[in-house]
């Protein structure tokens, strides 16, 4: 949006139409310095706020105007400057209320690795703008159908290897289509309290899945899966797009993907350079020929070109595999997430301008969220997750044993299936907050004590939202391989998203056996208040976490050892 281009403004910076009103906290448009901006009365009975900036005779607060280019040191009116010199002038500028801070955050919407959408956008023109920006990509069903605001939100953020753009005629294949370079699978808890953040190796050795594919020329056909191949082949090989990436990651973890974000080289310098620079922490000074990243020891601000380098290296740290390479990914996204959340960038309309448009610009996105309103809620719904629960790791492996020179790696299975296990059931690697964890240990009390032996558990089984047939299936598990032969198999029963047992407190042995076959969560427990009668059977709902008879419904409380983790909100030098 280009107001000297329409006439009503001259050398106006498009991000200075967007002016945040004191009053309210809030980001508005202000398209022309001669239109009056509607007044905002404070909040009935708030006390009123002073003007750091400059005195002003009027009963009520105004929107800041346009600034222009050409202003320096305060001398035009907005957010750059104070319009005046009444005699608050150069006073501090007073902490920003939690509330402000909280909606400015807000308005940011979501930031997830390379990808910040700018938040709330109102104005059709900025709508237009930003809308107008985004690349989509008709995935042909390969996800949910769209992510749903009261349940778990499952992002797989894409980083491919293709040449797009000036400047990146020197990395990557020269006549690579663009494969899965940088993969990281972006879980959200349903409760929206925690985050992990699941970078797949680009060489783990996997089987890709059968693929239906919409062409360019709109034609449809389904590609092929292949058995036992490099993971980024998940992308780009045999006309293989998102979409096909998005089913061998469920194939891979058992979570179905929502959506996916995909980008090149450009992201990485065009989003920095919008945040004004990323910081990062060297253990010692780098000076690496094939990237050409040189840095001091300790920490530096890089963006541009620097950024990339530093994210393309893989001779200056760890070992120099790929696997060290995404530890320090990790530690640059991580730094890039408090830099776009920090109060530096959501105080600026400026910074909050390029970096919107610098994304939207950056992103390829499927059809689903191909539209800045429905990118920026699922944006809002990632942004609420707070930075100290969000955590970086890696999908567990360990090198291929059928090569003699290792150049691939395969899945570890004892410590993936866990690790797949706590992203389905929610369960963070961080810590949360206190009083969640508080009543999630007075739900576990309910698994604690003595437990019936498995021939004198009744149970009546009742199928309320796993696949077909899953009564059926639990009921010949639970005789025939579990020893509870006094169970039965009643039916469907109306739809429930969790599993559920319900007992009476002497049942509550029974209830606790049962749970420890089956792997429920202390969430699952439904303790009633009245006995059952001698030979009463508890209930058990399968709802729709229900994957399997046998399939653990809950993940472990702990992440197994050896897992690597990065947690977002912690600055790590990387060596």
């Amino acid at each position: 949006m280009d107001a000297q281009n329409r006439g009503r403004a001259e050398k106006i910076d498009p991000a200075d139409q967007w002016v945040l009103n004191p009053a309210t906290g809030d980001y508005e448009l202000r398209l022309d310095q001669s239109v009056g901006q509607s007044p905002a009365s404070p909040p009935r009975g708030a006390a009123p706020r002073r003007n750091t900036r400059a005195r002003t005779s009027a009963p009520q607060r105004q929107v800041p105007g346009q600034r222009s280019r050409r202003a320096a040191n305060g001398s035009a009116g907005g957010p750059g400057g104070s319009g005046g010199s009444g005699p608050q002038a150069g006073r501090r500028k007073r902490k920003q209320p939690k509330a402000r801070k909280k909606k400015a955050l807000l308005w940011t919407g979501g930031v997830l690795a390379f990808i910040l959408v700018g938040g709330s956008v109102g104005g059709y023109l900025a709508y237009q703008h930003f809308n107008g920006n985004l690349t989509s990509i008709d995935i042909a069903g390969a996800g949910s159908g769209g992510f749903k605001k009261d349940e778990a939100v499952n992002v797989l953020v894409i980083g491919t290897d293709k040449r797009t753009g000036a400047g990146n005629e020197g990395y990557g294949d020269k006549n690579s289509t663009g494969h899965a370079d940088t993969t990281i699978l972006f879980h959200v808890s349903k409760d929206r309290t925690n985050a992990t953040a699941l970078s797949i190796p680009r060489d783990l050795k996997t089987d890709i899945p059968d693929c239906p594919t919409k062409l360019k020329d709109g034609t449809e056909k389904v590609i092929p899966g292949s058995d036992y191949v490099r993971f980024n082949e998940s992308l780009g090989q045999f006309d293989r797009d998102p979409g096909c990436t998005m089913r061998t990651v469920k194939q891979l973890t058992g979570l179905t993907v929502d959506h996916f974000m995909m980008v090149d080289f450009n992201a990485v310098k065009t989003l920095t350079t919008a945040v004004g620079g990323v910081e990062v922490c060297v253990a010692e000074a780098v000076n690496d020929e094939k990237s050409k990243l040189k840095l001091p020891k300790g920490e530096s601000t890089i963006e541009g070109e620097q950024a990339l380098a530093f994210v393309r290296t893989r001779h200056a740290f760890g070992n120099e595999s790929d696997l060290d390479r995404i530890k320090t990914q990790q530690q640059f996204l991580s730094s890039m997430l408090r830099k776009m959340k920090s109060s530096d960038t959501l105080s600026s309309p400026t910074k909050m301008w390029d970096l919107a448009d610098a994304a939207t610009k950056a992103l390829t996105v499927d059809n689903g969220i191909a539209d800045i309103e429905k990118l920026r809620d699922l944006g809002m719904e990632l942004s609420k997750v707070e930075m100290k629960n969000i955590t970086f790791t890696t999908l567990p492996v360990v090198d291929n044993p059928a090569e003699k020179i290792k150049a691939t790696v395969v899945v570890d299975k004892t410590r993936a299936d866990p690790l797949f296990a706590m992203m389905r059931s929610d369960t963070s690697l961080t810590e949360v907050k206190q009083k969640e964890k508080a009543a999630k240990s007075k739900q576990k009390a309910l698994l604690k004590g003595p437990k019936a032996e498995a021939a004198d558990v009744r149970v009546s089984v009742y199928n309320g939202g796993g696949p077909s047939g899953s009564a059926s299936e639990t009921l010949i598990w639970l005789q025939n391989q579990m020893g509870v032969p006094r169970s039965s198999n009643e039916g469907n029963a109306p739809k429930v998203p969790k599993t559920t047992l319900k007992y009476a407190p002497n049942q509550a042995d029974q209830a606790r056996r049962l749970a420890d076959m089956m792997g429920l969560p202390a969430s699952a427990m439904k303790p009633g208040k009245e006995d059952a009668a001698d030979l009463e059977a508890m209930t058990l709902v399968l709802g729709g976490d229900f994957k399997g008879a046998g399939v653990p419904i809950t993940g472990p409380a702990k992440a197994p050892e050896g897992i690597q983790k990065i947690e977002a909100d912690k600055s790590v030098c990387a060596k």
